[in-house]
Formats: C-alpha cells, structure tokens, sequence
C-alpha cells in the first residue's frame, strides 16, 4: 500500500484531494491511501473528531441549481495528531510507503517575495523557525515541517519522494521548491539539500473547489439526511476540477482514470482560474462588504457588482490571456460564465470574511498580472483597477474598525497599513506600496488609473443603500 501524507487537514483538502482518491477506491483502486494531519495545533475538535471517525467523515454538495448530494468519505486512513514536534508527521514522512507529501496552505504560507526569495524581514514566524530549525528543533512554517520530514526521510534511507502543492499559488510547484532549498540553504545542510535536489520532484498544480467553512447548520442538514451526526462533517460545491503536471518522482494514482487532467502544463488553467476566478472571488468580497452584504451569492447577484466583475475579466483580463500569438487552450468568455454562476450558487453561503483575506498576497499574486501586461501593451487598465480600488476602500474600513469581521492577512504589516490609510493622500500611498505592487509601485500610470478607480468605488458605495444580510 502506497500512502499519500497530507500536510494541512483542512476543508479544502477533504473536500477535494480525498474526494479524488475516494473515487479511485471506489473504482477497485485500493492501491493508495492517505495520511494527515496539522502542522499547528489548529482545529483540534475537527481533527479529534476525525480520529474517533477513524477519518471518515460526510460530504455534502450542493450545485447551483440547488441539489445536494452526500458522500462518505472513508480515503483518509491515518489522522495523525499534533505534537509540538512535529514526531507524528516526521515518522509518517520517513516511512518508506510515503510516495507522496501534499500540503494545503495560503498565498502568504509561502513567505515569499516577487522575486521568489524568502522574505525574512516581513515573516518573524518563519525566522523564528528557522533559528529553531539549526537548533535542531522543527517547526510550523511549511519549510520548517518540510525540512523536518525530509532530514528524517533521508537518515531512513526511504527513498524519493513527490511533494505536491494543493493550493491556489500561481506555479506552485516552482515557488515552494524554491522557497524549500533556500530554507535548507540558510540552515547550512549541505547534505539535505543535495538529497532533496536529487530525490524530490515539485509538479505545478491547479486545483478549484468553492469549500466554504463547515457551520453548525452542515452538521444538522447531514444528520437529517443520512442519519448520521458527524462533527466533522462538511460542504462544497458540485464543481471540482484538479490539474497537474505529470513529473512525480515515486509514482503516482491513476488520478486520470477519476477525472484528474494529468498535462505537461498548468500554466494556462492556473492564469485562468487565478485570475478569472480567483481574482473575481475576492472583487466581490471587497465590494460587497463595502455596501453590508456578508455572502459571496449576495454580491454576486447585486447587478453592479456583477457588473464590475464581468467588465474586468471581459475587457482586461481575457484579451491578455487569449491572443493571436498565445491563444488561450480554454473557453475563456464560458469560463468566466460558469464562475460567476458558482458564486451565485446561494446554498454555498461562502462568506465574505473567508474569501477577502490576505489581499496583501491577492494584489500582487491575483491582480497586478493583467495590470503589468496591459501596461506593456499600452492599454488602458479601467476595469483591471477597480478591484485593488476596492481593497483599498475595504482596508481604509479596516483602518477605521468598520470590518464587521475580524480581517486575517499573512501578509500585511498592520503599522504599514494604517500608514496608508492615513496618509495625506491614501491612493498615492497604496499605489506606492513595494509589497503591493512590486515594480509597479509608483507607476504614474497605476497611480492615475487607480484615482479614476477610486472615485468610481467612493460612488458605488454612496449609492447602495445599507442591505440585510440574507
């Protein structure tokens, strides 16, 4: 038996890598199992419950047209519980039936900068890590937890191993590897680091499923249902899509046999999903918390909103990615349809909060792509600008304590923040941020565009009444 270890047991994970994998056993495929648990003692009543399930757990779907379905979900085998160090992940690591390590973590989970260098300076968690790290001592940070592993593997003479991102970073597969090696580099482990070079492989992946956070009412609905009261039950939507880059050092399933696209790359659907849904996912969370809505589906069906979205991918993003001398392998104007049809799927009840966090990773990461192209091809950016004018407006909410919810960012350094929001003129400070914009920052270009974008944003939001969340 072959096992996959799963850093991260999160919703998302459960909701789609297990699922994926589930159908594989439900095909007569048994040759592959999966192993999970947390890198930080998070979520402990979900994972307590996980293990007293023997990591079963129910799956409930629900597409836009209001169906639902519910599945058990039995792939994951071994929920192996925290410890501060880390000893349970580490062993599982190193057993030699581990082909495959996969992580889940966020855009800011990565540390990394626009150059794809570890940014120490702006990550005291990852520097405390790291000095622990050369005390011998492992860590939270994906890195730290990943050096671990590996260190043990290579002692135990285990063999490769494939280490598979379960994420929404843009060349995922690249990033983290890079930021894995310099990681060891710093630590000064010469030896690991020339056993990872040679024993690991990084495929890029892409990966898409609307997985909101589980609520109390997902718990009654499967009880009701199934008969089952499960605590560690969850919901997603009907869509699911997994795309990877066939490079796997150790072997791999037969994912394909179940639905996966196994490509040479990912890189089309990856600019696709991130800016097309990604993007658009988190323009409607800034702007419906602007004017009180809490639920994606509420912003999405409020006609400007829509409105603001549809015109940014329409007029400035798909002309980038689809062109005579790129034309784009995807239906972009049917890709785009079907987005903003998931997110207007009401039984989801995605919220705001969840979907507009780490936009200090989302501007740099989701937006400022089509922002540099359409400057280098000389073309307006109107419609792009609108959504870092949002986030600008939601972070000057947040400057003042008006967020109905607690705002979550990774990436934000909360002082420089509220340097902007105070700033004599605000968007001149935003558009001069290096976190944000990178090269960009300072481009009269982008300052101007984002001026026209925030006098459009101050208008939408005069002009919406205070709505009831629904």
């Amino acid at each position: 038996m072959n096992t996959i270890l799963h850093l991260g047991l999160g919703s998302f994970h459960r909701a789609h890598q297990a699922v994926y994998l589930q159908a594989l056993i439900a095909s007569g495929d048994s040759r592959w199992t999966l192993a999970g648990g947390n890198t930080r003692p998070d979520m402990a009543e979900t994972i307590a419950a996980l293990a007293a399930q023997g990591g079963a757990y129910t799956l409930e779907t629900i597409s836009p047209a209001g169906e639902h379905r519910y599945q058990r979900i039995t792939a994951i085998r071994h929920v192996i519980p925290w410890s501060a160090d880390l000893a349970g992940l580490i062993a599982q690591g190193a057993n030699p039936a581990t082909k495959i390590i996969s992580f889940t973590v966020t855009e800011a989970g990565y540390y990394l900068d626009a150059a794809n260098q570890l940014d120490l300076a702006s990550f005291a968690d990852l520097r405390v890590d790291l000095e622990a790290a050369r005390a011998g001592r492992p860590g939270p940070t994906l890195y730290a937890a990943l050096s671990a592993i590996l260190r043990a593997r290579m002692r135990a003479g285990a063999g490769p191993v494939t280490l598979l991102n379960c994420d929404n970073l843009r060349h995922n597969g690249q990033r983290s590897r890079a930021g894995l090696l310099q990681f060891i580099g710093l630590l000064g482990d010469t030896a690991l680091l020339a056993w990872v070079e040679a024993n690991t492989s990084s495929p890029n992946a892409m990966v898409d499923r609307i997985t909101p956070r589980p609520t109390p009412d997902v718990r009654e609905r499967v009880r009701a249902a199934t008969g089952v009261d499960d605590p560690a039950a969850l919901m997603g939507e009907s869509f699911i899509q997994w795309v990877i880059e066939d490079r796997f050092i150790a072997g791999r399933p037969a994912w394909e046999t179940v639905g996966v696209e196994m490509v040479d790359s990912v890189d089309a659907h990856e600019e696709a999903k991130i800016r097309l849904l990604n993007a658009t996912h988190s323009c409607i969370a800034w702007a419906g918390t602007l004017v009180g809505y809490r639920h994606i589906h509420e912003g999405t069906h409020d006609p400007v909103i829509r409105q603001m979205a549809f015109d940014y991918v329409t007029q400035d993003t798909i002309p980038v990615l689809d062109t005579p001398e790129r034309p784009s392998p995807i239906d972009l104007p049917r890709y785009r349809n079907v987005v903003l049809d998931r997110f207007g799927n009401p039984a989801i009840r995605d919220t705001n909060q969840r979907v507009a966090m780490d936009g200090f990773s989302k501007i740099p990461g989701f937006v400022a792509p089509t922002i540099r192209q359409r400057l280098a091809r000389r073309e307006g950016i109107d419609s792009v600008a609108m959504l870092p004018a949002l986030f600008l407006a939601y972070l000057q909410r947040w400057h003042l304590g008006q967020i109905p919810y607690i705002y979550q960012d990774q990436a934000m350094d909360p002082a420089a923040a509220h340097a902007i929001c105070a700033a004599v003129d605000p968007v001149a400070a935003f558009a001069s941020d290096p976190v944000l914009w990178g090269e960009l920052a300072g481009d009269t270009r982008l300052l101007q565009a984002l001026q026209r974008a925030h006098t459009r944003v101050q208008a939408f939001v005069a002009a919406h009444q205070p709505v009831a969340s629904v």
